[in-house]
């Protein structure tokens, strides 16, 4: 089925201002990236710079798969998704380009577009580690959403849950 045909269960479409607020309200999301096969996922917390581009640090030691990968990727697809019950959810899917950017952009980045939480364990390991900034450049989004309970949807009463 598509978007519109689950419109009467409650799905909708999200216009462009709230993709960006959604994205602005969020922090983590999966970084999706080419292979010879499957793709390969990555969590990822990520700052957004209110428009159109993402900002990832990647923790990388010597040989870093997420690094070389995007430097073969000529796209990628980021997901944000926030499920609060199985009646009020959002996600948003991104695809795009990815790229390392040079040391003296970092200060600017970090400035605006840090990323508002990030795992404890990569804020350790980032002061010991190398670090590396990289932009994720938007060119196409979409997001979706259900909100509240679809029609003809009754709760169960509470004998029935008992029985």
């Amino acid at each position: 089925m598509t978007i519109d045909e689950l419109g009467k269960y409650g799905m909708s479409k999200m216009s462009d201002d709230e993709v960006e607020g959604f994205l602005s309200s969020q922090s983590l999301g999966v970084l999706g990236l080419a292979t010879g096969g499957a793709p390969y996922m990555i969590p990822m917390s990520y700052g957004f710079d209110g428009g159109s581009c993402l900002y990832f640090f990647f923790v990388v030691g010597a040989e870093s798969r997420k690094e070389n990968l995007v430097e073969q990727s000529e796209s990628a697809s980021f997901l944000v998704y926030n499920a609060e019950t199985m009646f009020h959810w959002q996600s948003v899917i991104l695809t795009g380009t990815i790229q390392k950017l040079p040391e003296d952009k970092r200060a600017d980045i970090e400035a605006s577009s840090d990323p508002k939480w990030r795992p404890e364990l990569f804020e350790t390991a980032s002061e010991m580690e190398g670090t590396h900034l990289f932009q994720f450049q938007i060119k196409e989004w979409s997001g979706i959403r259900h909100v509240g309970l679809p029609p003809g949807f009754a709760p169960r009463q509470e004998e029935e849950k008992q029985n």
